[in-house]
């Protein structure tokens, strides 16, 4: 695991949005401070949907053959993980959940009483952006249940959150807020 590799995963299908600046902002930082980036555009790659065999419980990696594999080792190398996906439905595009499905073994073993994590050492930065303007967004979960949502996943695997940042009352927002910025900047340090 390089000490300054960082896998940043765009889940949403808008390049041009919110959620995307979100990233590019945090990637700048990231190499602005000498890290070895790595972008990965969910919806630019070919991954099936999860069929539910479990056969990665034991080989600890998808056993479909597509691009699933080129992110489950970029995952394992490096130190950290930015995803940045929006809200939809008070949950996360399909694309992330199904990524998350496809790395099941990947992140963590089954035991006989607590999933024990295959990622530990790595932390994770989650940006997501929500049309519900704050703090609405919050009180009635659509950005709560997303948050809440992909964290599961890292933590399952054992990793540790820098950042979890929301950028509420995205729909008529055109540049990235100084203050997100300012967050973002503040959970990379």
């Amino acid at each position: 695991m390089g000490e300054k590799d960082v896998l940043a995963i765009l889940g949403s299908p808008h390049k041009d949005g919110i959620t995307a600046a979100m990233l590019s902002f945090a990637v700048r930082e990231c190499e602005k401070s000498g890290c070895s980036v790595t972008k990965v555009d969910l919806y630019e790659k070919n991954l099936a949907y999860c069929t539910g065999c479990r056969a990665c419980m034991d080989t600890q990696i998808c056993v479909q053959k597509d691009d699933i594999q080129e992110i489950a080792a970029l995952l394992k190398k490096c130190r950290l993980v930015i995803l940045a996906a929006p809200v939809y439905w008070a949950n996360m595009p399909a694309a992330v959940k199904n990524l998350f499905d496809r790395l099941l073994g990947t992140a963590m073993e089954e035991t006989d009483r607590f999933p024990k994590p295959r990622l530990s050492g790595r932390k994770y930065l989650l940006l997501t952006s929500c049309n519900t303007p704050a703090p609405f967004s919050w009180i009635f979960g659509q950005s709560r249940g997303a948050i809440r949502n992909m964290d599961e996943f890292f933590k399952t695997a054992g990793m540790k959150a820098s950042g979890k940042i929301v950028c509420a009352g995205a729909k008529n927002k055109k540049t990235l807020p100084k203050r997100i910025a300012a967050r973002i900047r503040r959970c990379l340090k």
